[in-house]
């Protein structure tokens, strides 16, 4: 069972706001989880190097330090969808393009045009038949955001773990704190917290949930019956 109480509600809002502080509390989340942070997990300043030598452009400070810190810990951040390594980094849609979701549905990525911001924001777009007009639409206002976003949402779909999915009212969440927005206001994301859970609520209903331990877990189900039925 995780080692250390979490308190993301106090420190959710300080972590959106400075990317410094987004890094302690992404490692104080990853600990909470028994998954902390370790040398080794991102990748090298080399390899970075190469991604940019690669693509002819310079990544942002906030996507550096992300790839270092916890580049390589797919457990927190690649359970569903892939935060792609330097060497799959790649550019479309006049944007560089980090993560891609599980079946190739959606991408998302950092403007070409903010790659000088030491923490741009981020967008997303689905994929889309070339008939079909593309809409590139707002994701997170900063990098560092997106990852708070990613390890906030991911460990939650980690099958090894105390994890379940399903649908719920929101109105059901009762003894669960609504934890600040992480996403830009049109995103339909959620996220709720309890001493002993994470909870990630998508388009208005379906859930994934994590509990420390698999009493916790049970207590849940019980409380949300259309949780893991």
């Amino acid at each position: 069972m995780p080692g250390m109480t979490l308190d993301l509600a106090r420190d959710l809002p300080a972590a959106l706001a400075d990317r410094a502080a987004a890094w302690r509390l992404i490692a104080d989340i990853a600990a909470f989880w028994g998954t902390p942070l370790l040398p080794g997990g991102g990748w090298s300043d080399a390899q970075l190097d190469a991604a940019e030598a690669r693509l002819g452009l310079k990544l942002p400070a906030a996507l550096r330090e992300a790839h270092r810190l916890l580049g390589n810990r797919p457990e927190l951040t690649s359970n569903q969808d892939t935060l792609l390594p330097p060497e799959r980094l790649y550019v479309d849609q006049d944007c560089l393009v980090y993560r891609v979701e599980n079946q190739s549905c959606a991408y998302w990525g950092i403007p070409l045009a903010a790659l000088d911001q030491e923490d741009p924001p981020t967008v997303v777009w689905p994929d889309v038949a070339p008939s079909v007009q593309l809409e590139i639409t707002p994701w997170t206002a900063s990098f560092s955001a997106e990852c708070l976003g990613i390890v906030l949402a991911e460990p939650l779909l980690d099958d090894g773990a105390h994890v379940e999915g399903g649908e719920v009212d929101p109105a059901d969440l009762t003894g669960w704190t609504e934890l600040p927005r992480v996403h830009a206001e049109a995103v339909d994301t959620r996220y709720f917290a309890r001493p002993d859970a994470l909870l990630v609520l998508q388009g208005g209903a379906w859930l994934a949930v994590r509990a420390v331990d698999e009493e916790a877990l049970d207590a849940i189900c019980e409380e949300l019956p259309e949780v893991g039925g």
